[in-house]
């Protein structure tokens, strides 16, 4: 049963992983220091975007507009760390004993 929590905590952490970099790839992208023309580029922001925007659209509805400034990815990662913890320390605690 520990693995299991394990692994969901593993799974969340690759997610916030995969937040981080989307953010920060979309950034080199506005500043163009990477080229979305470049096919594996395009093909890597399309994967996270498609893994990260379904999470992180229901947050940007909540949030007021702060004209260009996106601060979603740091609600969601906060929620996920949250989760994480409550997971990996309380529910476990309680499953376990």
């Amino acid at each position: 049963m520990y693995a299991l929590f394990q692994l969901i905590g593993m799974v969340i952490d690759l997610y916030i992983w995969a937040l981080i970099i989307s953010a920060v790839m979309s950034w080199l992208v506005a500043f163009n220091v990477i080229n979305m023309q470049n096919r594996f580029v395009y093909t890597v922001s399309d994967v996270l975007y498609r893994i990260t925007e379904p999470a992180l659209r229901p947050i940007r509805n909540i949030l007021p507009a702060m004209g260009g400034l996106d601060l979603s990815p740091v609600v969601l990662i906060l929620l996920l760390i949250f989760l994480r913890n409550l997971i990996l320390v309380d529910v476990a605690r309680w499953v376990l004993t």
